[in-house]
């Protein structure tokens, strides 16, 4: 069983959070020009990639936050923790995903 850090409960088990998707997807700044195709690409299409991956994370039955976390999409060995506020951390490994699109 994966085991997520919430960076303001601590450890808990996966079954108090819920997954969000891929992290750090930026909002269009205008919605309303964008054709059918863009839309749909910003609602649905998301990165897979085979490694790290930033993903967004909330602790649904603890304090309700949402929070960040890259995870290594063979092992599930999550590499970080951290807040929506804080930077995405640079672990060296080329963790382009969630987000570089």
């Amino acid at each position: 069983m994966l085991q997520l850090n919430c960076p303001w409960c601590g450890p808990r088990d996966e079954t108090e959070y819920h997954y969000g998707g891929q992290a750090h997807v930026p909002y269009p700044e205008d919605p309303s020009a964008l054709a059918d195709e863009e839309w749909a690409e910003y609602l649905f299409f998301r990165d897979n990639p085979k490694g790290p991956f930033a993903e967004r994370w909330v602790h649904s039955v603890g304090c309700r936050r949402w929070f960040n976390v890259v995870r290594d999409t063979r092992t599930y060995e999550v590499l970080a923790v951290y807040t929506n506020t804080e930077p995405r951390p640079d672990l060296g490994m080329g963790v382009a995903a969630g987000g570089q699109r």
